[in-house]
């Protein structure tokens, strides 16, 4: 409890005041009634929502109208919250790109809202973002939003206390393709994730099965998936019996620096000197810019190289069609709001942490090396 609800009236007298609020006015906001009450909005909200499922008032955009006497009550039995279907409840998201991955599991959100009665208030941050929190605080704070589904900067130096600062709030948290602890105890925050580490040991055991026994990986600088997928790569590597070391293993930086053209002769030189036949690229525009420098130097794709990518995107489109690992992105959408709705039913339910698997699509950039008979 925050130290302005410390301060702050009783539940009931404080209801009480809320309604005599409504009785003079016959609307309110929420942000009056955080200053009027002395408790923070998040408080107010679900004064509100209490009030709201006894029928005495009906929820408005920031704030709520009372309920008039002489209102049919089967005119009102519809909006009522249930346990299934938390009608008029609304769930904000919050992802780092509205163009490219993300709109997979916003398709997703979406869908499963509606299953559940929920209206999705979308908004998009970036991966040079800062600072979360503002986004996130006008969600709360001016949308009135009753959960959350996020996906936001982890390595920003303001992560982790944005992330304690929301579960303060005590609103439903879901992290997506993030993962995240909060208080003493470490206690784990809800969330839905591809296993993109088994995504990248899949791509390597496809290659293995091939005949390929140097597979490399290509990871954009950028990207926060990259070290899972590393470790996915690693792990296989063990497993397939090669040694990562003696094969490539880059980073490279977007497609629109000055050093994207160097790094991209620096891998197929990699590779030829090592005897790499097999590469692993994240994500999707690497792999198909990989392939036409390959095309540019006379390597053949899969002829000299077998190239498998990772995100699934826009891999189907190239020439020749990728080999492509495609994460869930709109189950893990439908997940993350199912999360929501079920902690909205059920306050007290345990923490879960989903862990979605990825599929492998088979297409004509990926097979046998030439060496093999």
């Amino acid at each position: 409890m925050s130290t302005l609800d410390a301060r702050g009236p009783l539940p009931i007298t404080r209801r009480a005041q809320l309604l005599e609020a409504l009785q003079r006015q016959g609307t309110v906001r929420v942000s009056e009634l955080t200053d009027v009450l002395g408790v923070t909005p998040v408080t107010i909200r679900r004064d509100i929502a209490q009030l709201a499922s006894e029928g005495l008032v009906r929820r408005v955009h920031g704030g709520a109208t009372l309920v008039a006497q002489d209102e049919d009550t089967e005119d009102r039995s519809p909006v009522r919250p249930t346990t299934d279907q938390p009608v008029l409840r609304s769930v904000g998201m919050l992802v780092p790109s509205l163009d490219y991955y993300w709109p997979g599991v916003v398709r997703g959100a979406e869908e499963e809202a509606r299953v559940h009665g929920l209206r999705m208030v979308l908004r998009g941050s970036s991966y040079e973002t800062d600072d979360d929190r503002p986004q996130l605080a006008r969600l709360i704070e001016q949308v009135g939003v009753d959960g959350l589904v996020i996906a936001p900067r982890m390595d920003a130096l303001t992560a982790n206390e944005t992330i304690g600062w929301l579960a303060s709030t005590r609103l439903p948290l879901v992290l997506v393709e993030r993962s995240a602890t909060v208080g003493p105890h470490h206690a784990m925050v809800e969330s839905v994730v591809s296993d993109h580490a088994l995504g990248a040991a899949m791509a390597v055991r496809h290659l293995a099965s091939l005949g390929h026994r140097k597979v490399g990986l290509v990871l954009s600088r950028q990207s926060p998936t990259g070290p899972h997928v590393r470790r996915g790569w690693l792990e296989a590597a063990v497993e397939c019996g090669f040694s990562a070391d003696a094969t490539v293993d880059a980073l490279v930086p977007g497609p629109r620096s000055a050093e994207w053209d160097a790094a991209l002769d620096a891998v197929v030189d990699r590779c030829l000197s090592t005897g790499t036949t097999g590469l692993l690229v994240h994500a999707d525009a690497e792999a198909m810019a990989l392939v036409q420098r390959c095309e540019e130097r006379g390597l053949s794709v899969p002829g000299d190289l077998s190239v498998v990518a990772y995100d699934d995107e826009v891999a189907g489109l190239c020439s020749p069609p990728l080999t492509a690992v495609r994460p869930p992105r709109r189950s893990i959408g439908r997940a993350a709001v199912g999360l929501v709705a079920a902690r909205l039913a059920d306050p007290g339910r345990p923490a879960h942490r989903v862990v979605i698997s990825p599929s492998l699509r088979v297409r004509e950039s990926s097979a046998p090396p030439r060496s093999l008979p």
